[in-house]
């Protein structure tokens, strides 16, 4: 704010005034100097120094009167006024300046506290997501580490697994394999016969016509093949048997073009586990079966 706006406005006819202020003690100026020079002496003073046994204490010399101090000017009650009310104005506007600056001061120690407040917790958030990532990046680790482990561990148990698998399997295998041979040795000896024999008991030995067909009919239940309607392959199949009925092995005598169709067939004979005797009661030893998805 400038002082020239709070300065409250001159009076009309101020010069005037002042002029004639300037005259009044103009003439008072020489109403006084022509009083002290009309009583003043220029006469020649004569100074003499009188000895006597007796000290006597000098006269005092005359001294001139003192000059009569000139009549101080009368204030002018509206030149006071302007002079306070000019004064009044500056004093706000110094009162207004110190209270600008005191705010500004105040703003600025305001803003330093601020940025300081937001320094420490931006470091704060930082250090805390610099940890975040620390930790996270040791549990990533660890469990990567858990999770190999884990790996290697279930890997171990499933080739463990497999090896005891095929080592059963193979000894299965070997199990129904010697059976088989026993028994192949058990029916050529049967159909060997006596001697003087006709050998009608071995021609007699084939399966009954109906025999396969009803072999087919509780394996073909047993088969989990998904079926897209295509290709119809087919599967040659030999499956081994013992006097009771029970399946000692098999074999795909000829493949067909889905390797998957191939496993089905073996795995539902397996199911099966035993197949049903002949019309005669008998069940031949080996057979060969001819399987399609769609028969």
């Amino acid at each position: 704010m400038a002082v020239a706006t709070l300065r409250p406005p001159e009076a009309a006819g101020m010069g005037r005034g002042i002029a004639l202020a300037l005259l009044a003690h103009g003439l008072l100026v020489l109403a006084l100097t022509y009083g002290l020079h009309w009583r003043s002496d220029n006469s020649a003073a004569f100074e003499a120094e009188l000895w006597s046994a007796v000290p006597q204490v000098a006269a005092p010399r005359e001294e001139a009167p003192p000059e009569p101090e000139p009549e101080a000017p009368r204030p002018d009650p509206r030149a006071a006024q302007q002079r306070a009310e000019q004064e009044a104005a500056e004093q706000q506007q110094r009162d207004a300046e110190i209270a600008l600056a005191k705010e500004k001061k105040r703003k600025e120690e305001k803003a330093r506290e601020e940025a300081a407040r937001l320094e420490r917790e931006k470091a704060a958030k930082e250090k805390e997501a610099k940890d975040k990532a620390l930790k996270e990046k040791a549990e990533k680790e660890k469990a990567e580490k858990d999770k190999a482990k884990e790996e290697q561990e279930r890997k171990k148990a499933l080739d463990a697994k497999a090896a005891k698998e095929a080592k059963e399997a193979k000894d299965a295998e070997a199990r129904r394999e010697a059976l088989r041979q026993e028994n192949l040795r058990r029916i050529q000896g049967m159909a060997g016969g006596t001697p003087g024999s006709t050998g009608t008991a071995a021609q007699n030995s084939a399966p009954s016509a109906g025999y396969a067909g009803r072999i087919k009919g509780k394996i073909r239940p047993l088969i989990i093949y998904a079926d897209d309607g295509g290709a119809n392959p087919t599967a040659e199949v030999q499956v081994t048997l013992g006097p009771d009925g029970r399946i000692l092995g098999t074999k795909v005598l000829k493949a067909s073009a889905d390797a998957d169709w191939d496993r089905a067939v073996l795995r539902a004979i397996e199911k099966a586990e035993t197949l049903p005797r002949d019309v005669d009661g008998r069940v031949p030893p080996v057979l060969i079966l001819t399987f399609r998805p769609r028969e």
